[in-house]
């Protein structure tokens, strides 16, 4: 019950005192607002970056692998992947039948060339040449019309699915099916759109058209690589299907035992690990800023805790004359610290969310922060003041009466 009073007059006294000094409270409180502002803005953003990352990512599919010449992640040489036998799209029907849990195999081969409709043009615009079962393997869904089929592929005809962004640059107000596209000066018959689907790992999967495989190597050139991507009935069995198709890929292209594989099996998790070690160091470094910010503002609450001891050092005096134990003496100027740390956590938290919030509407950077580091920003605040509130707290208890009440 005395530990309650204690608490409850401490709070009391407390609030007197930061009403009493409003500018040191104000300082003070500032420079704990700018600690706790600087860590949530960074972490606000990494942690939107981070979601971000893994929204796009699912766009790729769990369930998917990509069978390629380099791998996504590079660990060795670049000459030595460079110097790898090229991937052909006869290596599709082989990993069809590899293992039961392949639900589809498309070649996937890509050039960059400029798309024209009378007198509008777009740069850069992908071709992906490939199979009716990509459709399958990846996430795009046409809108209108049709996707490419077997017969277009065996009849290498000039037909073309293009994505949303073309739609509405090439033919704004203008139904793009039966009209003919150029693509580096050659007409394609547009017999499909696809639905929107933005941008992925910073590549905006609109501006794209597919075209049949064959159609592509005749128009393009045959001695390319393609990647090849498999669906997976569900990402349980992707490890199982890397495992089966291994040793049809090896004999498929005649690799030698004892000779490491001559290709790349990539799946969207090793993005994912690879990201997270980039990011790791970033949210360490950021984080550190942020600390170090902080204990800055610690030391200035205990600098400011410490000039409040020596003005109040007879009123001190005074209060332990009067029977105040040490315990309250200490809960007084501990609840003194904490209350300025609080309330500078909750102000820069505020501006945190903010600066955040503005940065990804300015910036392509997202940001988002969760509940949990919000209570964690303004708790870590308190624990500052509590800590840093310490030796000054202990200062004014163990301060003798006597010596105390001559203070002047």
């Amino acid at each position: 019950m005395s530990f309650r009073v204690d608490v409850w007059e401490g709070a009391r006294i407390a609030l007197f005192s930061l009403r009493s000094n409003r500018l040191r409270t104000v300082l003070t409180t500032v420079g704990i607002g700018v600690g706790v502002c600087t860590l949530l803005a960074i972490v606000g953003i990494i942690q939107g970056i981070n979601r971000s990352f893994e929204e796009q990512l699912s766009e790729i599919g769990a369930n998917t692998i990509q069978v390629s010449k380099f791998p996504w992640t590079m660990r060795g040489d670049w000459w030595e992947y460079r110097n790898r036998k090229d991937l052909s799209a006869d290596l599709v029907g082989p990993i069809l039948k590899s293992s039961e849990h392949v639900l589809a195999v498309a070649p996937i081969y890509f050039e960059r060339v400029e798309g024209r409709f009378l007198d509008r043009k777009m740069a850069a615009v992908t071709i992906v040449g490939t199979t009716p079962d990509y459709a399958t393997v990846s996430s795009f869904v046409v809108d209108s019309g049709r996707f490419l089929t077997d017969s277009d592929v065996d009849q290498r005809a000039s037909v073309v699915v293009i994505g949303a962004e073309l739609v509405r640059s090439l033919f704004p107000g203008i139904n793009p099916l039966g009209h003919r596209i150029l693509l580096e000066g050659r007409p394609y018959r547009v017999v499909g759109t696809l639905e929107p689907k933005g941008t992925i790992l910073g590549e905006n999967q609109d501006v794209v058209v597919m075209v049949p495989y064959r159609t592509f190597l005749s128009h393009f050139g045959k001695r390319r690589s393609p990647n090849i991507a498999v669906a997976v009935d569900s990402p349980e069995n992707v490890l199982k299907v890397q495992d089966a198709m291994t040793p049809v890929l090896r004999r498929e292209r005649n690799t030698p035992p004892g000779i490491p594989d001559d290709f790349a099996i990539n799946r969207p998790e090793q993005l994912a690990n690879m990201y997270a070690q980039l990011t790791g160091a970033l949210y360490g470094a950021a984080t550190g800023v942020g600390f170090i910010t902080l204990l800055v503002g610690g030391i200035g609450i205990m600098n400011i805790m410490l000039v409040s001891v020596r003005e109040r050092t007879r009123e001190i005096g005074v209060r332990r004359a009067l029977g105040a134990k040490k315990r309250t003496i200490i809960i007084q100027f501990l609840m003194e610290a904490s209350s300025v740390s609080a309330l500078g956590g909750t102000m820069g938290t505020l501006a945190g969310l903010g600066l955040a919030r503005t940065v990804s509407l300015v910036t392509p950077l997202a940001a988002a922060v969760e509940p949990l580091t919000v209570v964690f920003g303004v708790g870590f605040a308190a624990m500052v003041g509590l800590l840093f509130g310490i030796w000054p707290a202990a200062r004014a208890a163990n301060l003798d009466p006597v010596e105390a009440l001559r203070h002047e």
